[in-house]
């Protein structure tokens, strides 16, 4: 059986995942308000320049090519502040995945350890109980750690075709910039 001290620095072990989790969790939303504020003043000092420079065309060629010449530095922005979005998504991710994967880690550690202590004091004759128990317990670990690699290969995944698709947008702009 777990002591009080196990269960006193189990539930410890536990608030202070939880502060460390908040506080990531915290980091995470002041990289994504930094993010928007630099988007935002970046956004900002761009239109009062293209306002400007719309302001000083002289006729509607020069107009067509102001207009032409935005379109690929706009779905470069666009791509760049998505990459920066992921990336802090899936950096918060990663810390509360790291976590719960050392939290499981240590109570399957202490689940076996009551089983083994339980296993000691148990009655003669019930050796194969245990055993068939302890299987039961391996299997849905084996079974935990595939859905880990599954899902890491999704994400994978999801950022090869995340990349794709940004990189095919700003060819894209780029092509259509040339054509006009």
């Amino acid at each position: 059986m777990l002591t009080a001290e196990q269960v006193l620095a189990s539930q410890k072990a536990s608030i202070e995942t939880l502060f460390g989790l908040t506080g990531k969790a915290f980091e995470g939303v002041e990289k994504l308000v930094e993010l928007n504020m630099t988007a935002t003043k970046a956004a900002l000092a761009e239109a009062a320049g293209t306002t400007q420079a719309a302001l000083s065309v002289k006729d509607a060629q020069e107009y067509m090519a102001l207009q032409a010449g935005l379109f690929q530095p706009l779905a470069e922005k666009t791509a760049a502040y998505s990459r920066h979005l992921y990336d802090i998504a899936t950096g918060a991710g990663a810390e509360f995945g790291r976590a719960f994967e050392a939290q499981a880690a240590e109570a399957q550690k202490k689940f076996l350890a009551v089983v083994d202590n339980a296993a000691k004091n148990a009655p003669a004759g019930s050796e194969t109980a245990v055993a068939v128990f302890k299987s039961a317990v391996a299997a849905g670990n084996n079974a935990l750690e595939s859905v880990q690699k599954a899902v890491k290969q999704a994400s994978d995944v999801a950022e090869a075709n995340f990349n794709a698709v940004a990189n095919t947008a700003v060819n894209a702009s780029k092509t259509t910039a040339k054509k006009r």
